[in-house]
């Protein structure tokens, strides 16, 4: 059940909301819980039995880890290590077991045909947050959670269950009983979730009305400029789409008085690779920062390189078993290395912020066509289209067969929020001098924004999340 659909909207929310606040304190962890297992078992009851099945192995896993860790060091890091393979091991059968054959096959000859079972929604999610747990617990032990209901309610929670945020225990463990509840609190929620419902059906959807054409059509069809079109309109939808899902699970914790770090921070105004993955999916680059970058010694033990080169093969893959996944993840990876190098070699070296941010968009743009496209061959072709090899005349097949001018339009708004236009305006304005009037105007807007996405909710084609998939 997307958050975009009327069945989330005019039937689930309101009345597990209701309930909710109608409870006392001491039953609304067991009925979020129960909620969230009947979010999750209407998109998929057999997807319902893995997380069942998560959510046993780490409550399993984290009393032996605190078990072991009475018998001395090494046993308790044996323990650890069992419970990660095992989470490891069942989103490897999950997601990758077809990959890894059809890869076997292709490099050895071997006739291995293993069908790949079908994706549980939200795996690759739920499996990290179990994972963030074994961790957390084996690195402070008073972590540990005897109540399975509450190991359960934190990998199950369903704002951030089928694609995150990826918050990590740590941050999350207080929050079982220490939360807050007030109007203002709700309203910031309600708003947050609005606003991102509006970044999904107003932008998102829009926008993917133009880029999946244009990638649906041969690369040989394509002109320089319509290959470029679909680029940028796919830098574009993936963003809001992405950070327009991760808007409203912040909301909606908040609406229910959880606390979960922003996962965006207007990634394209960034002026270097380095500077990117500080902004975008930012739980999911804290993870790997937390949980396999420093353990791997960092930027202080062994080769830097080498463990920036791992982290961005993992976080390739986690998005997908596809060598495209794998080359989108090494290409940033490149690209970081290329600047550490730059950065050392030349520390005083003073580039103009906009070329800078020429840069920066230029790789992420390749990139994006690297993580859209459907295979390896198909991705090396349109990028060869847009710079020039292979493309067709520019009258072939023009933009304009694709971008209409309300396309245009989106997408010029589209580019115009994808920066902080609100906080700049938020200084300009100085609302703080006309409290009143500043509620007032932001409410209207948060209803207008509502009621045009509402209009926009039925029949749409699009109210999947692209994160749905991974």
């Amino acid at each position: 059940m997307a958050f975009s659909t009327n069945l989330f909207l005019f039937l689930f929310l309101p009345v597990v909301l209701a309930c909710y606040y109608l409870l006392k304190e001491n039953y609304r962890n067991m009925f979020l819980l129960l909620a969230s297992f009947a979010f999750f078992v209407w998109g998929s009851h057999k997807a319902a039995v893995i997380l069942l099945v998560s959510i046993a192995v780490n409550y399993l896993g984290g009393l032996l880890i605190a078990l072991a860790a009475k018998k001395g060091v090494w046993q308790k890091k044996t323990a650890l290590a069992l419970f990660i393979l095992i989470n490891l091991g069942i989103l490897f059968y999950y997601k990758y077991t077809g990959f890894a054959a059809d890869t076997l096959n292709r490099l050895f000859g071997t006739g291995f045909d293993i069908k790949q079972a079908a994706l549980p929604l939200g795996i690759s999610f739920f499996t990290f947050q179990g994972i963030s747990y074994l961790v957390d617990l084996y690195r402070e032990p008073s972590l540990l959670q005897k109540n399975p209901l509450r190991v359960a309610l934190y990998l199950a929670l369903f704002p951030k269950l089928l694609a995150g945020p990826i918050v990590q225990y740590h941050n999350f463990a207080g929050q079982f009983e220490d939360r807050s509840y007030d109007a203002e609190l709700f309203w910031n929620g309600a708003k947050k979730f609005i606003y991102g419902l509006a970044k999904k059906m107003l932008l998102a959807n829009q926008l993917a009305l133009v880029a999946d054409q244009i990638f649906n059509e041969p690369t040989a069809h394509l002109s320089l400029g319509t290959a470029w079109a679909g680029a940028l309109f796919y830098t574009l939808q993936i963003y809001y789409d992405f950070s327009g899902y991760s808007d409203m699970a912040i909301g909606l914790g908040r609406m229910f008085g959880f606390d979960f770090a922003e996962n965006f921070n207007f990634p394209y105004i960034s002026s270097s690779i380095k500077e990117f993955w500080r902004r975008w999916h930012i739980s999911l680059s804290s993870w790997f920062r937390d949980y396999l970058y420093i353990p791997l010694g960092g930027s202080r033990r062994g080769n830097t390189y080498v463990n920036l080169i791992i982290v961005f093969l993992a976080t390739g893959l986690w998005h997908g078993a596809a060598w495209h996944f794998i080359l989108w993840g090494l290409w940033y990876g490149i690209f970081l290395i290329l600047e550490r190098i730059l950065g050392k070699r030349f520390p005083k070296a003073k580039v103009p912020y906009p070329l800078k941010w020429l840069y920066a968009m230029l790789v992420v743009v390749v990139g994006w066509v690297l993580f859209r496209s459907p295979g390896t061959h198909f991705a090396l072709g349109y990028l060869g289209t847009m710079f020039g090899f292979g493309a067709r005349a520019a009258s072939a097949y023009p933009i304009d067969m694709y971008v209409t001018p309300l396309a245009a339009f989106v997408f010029a708004v589209g580019v115009l929020f994808s920066m902080p236009v609100r906080s700049f305006l938020k200084a300009k304005l100085k609302p703080e001098r006309r409290p009143l009037l500043a509620s007032v105007l932001e409410g209207c807007l948060v209803l207008a924004l509502l009621a045009a996405s509402i209009m926009l909710v039925e029949g749409s084609a699009y109210s999947s999340f692209i994160y749905f998939q991974f």
